[in-house]
């Protein structure tokens, strides 16, 4: 199971291919992190600015402006919490609001040229980096990998959006042994009625 794979070395050839992608994964977020933390820390941005930062291009780039509602919903922040970050982000230059042609009520936030400029500069090299890497691969072992990773994104999205609502999630096994309560009532001792 994947499950067991991820924290136990696998010992079936594919078990260990899957503990090898899993693991490449959670290396390769935390790679992602680190830069993303390094461009806020060089734009004066917090992480909760680089994350709306990050939903805004990307609704942007998939021709699907997000309105501050759709943000709020993403991030899961209060809508004063929003607005504060919409407010320092627009400040800076990296966002902008622009009201709908079609519905004057109905802003959306759109990605500012300063900020895709500055963006650009610090990305370029990352992104050179990684155009090479894609030239080693055919177009139809991209389209594979993009069809793996569209999967991986919507089953973490799914999980992260039920995490949020709740839900409830298998019980841990725990190592440690249960608590027991001193039986002279000394500093140990559990109170009364808690197990």
């Amino acid at each position: 199971m994947l499950a067991e794979s991820v924290f136990q070395r696998p010992d079936q050839p594919r078990a260990r291919l899957i503990s090898s992608i899993v693991s490449q994964l959670r290396r390769y977020v935390s790679h992602a992190q680190h830069i993303g933390e390094s461009f806020a820390a060089h734009n004066a941005l917090g992480h909760a600015d680089l994350h709306a930062l990050l939903v805004v291009m990307e609704a942007e780039l998939a021709g699907q402006p997000v309105t501050p509602g759709d943000l709020r919903a993403e991030l899961n922040f209060s809508s004063g919490s929003v607005t504060g970050v919409v407010d320092r982000l627009e400040a800076a230059g990296h966002v902008y609001r622009d009201r709908d042609t079609a519905d004057r009520r109905k802003i959306f936030l759109r990605y500012a040229e300063p900020g895709a400029a500055v963006a650009r500069d610090f990305f370029a090299p990352l992104a050179r980096r990684t155009e090479q890497v894609m030239r080693n691969f055919s177009d139809q072992e991209l389209e594979l990998v993009q069809r793996f990773l569209s999967s991986m994104v919507e089953t973490t999205r799914e999980h992260r959006d039920e995490l949020r609502a709740g839900a409830p999630t298998p019980p841990r096994n725990r190592s440690r042994r249960p608590h027991r309560p001193d039986p002279a009532g000394g500093p140990g001792a559990t109170p009364a009625g808690v197990e």
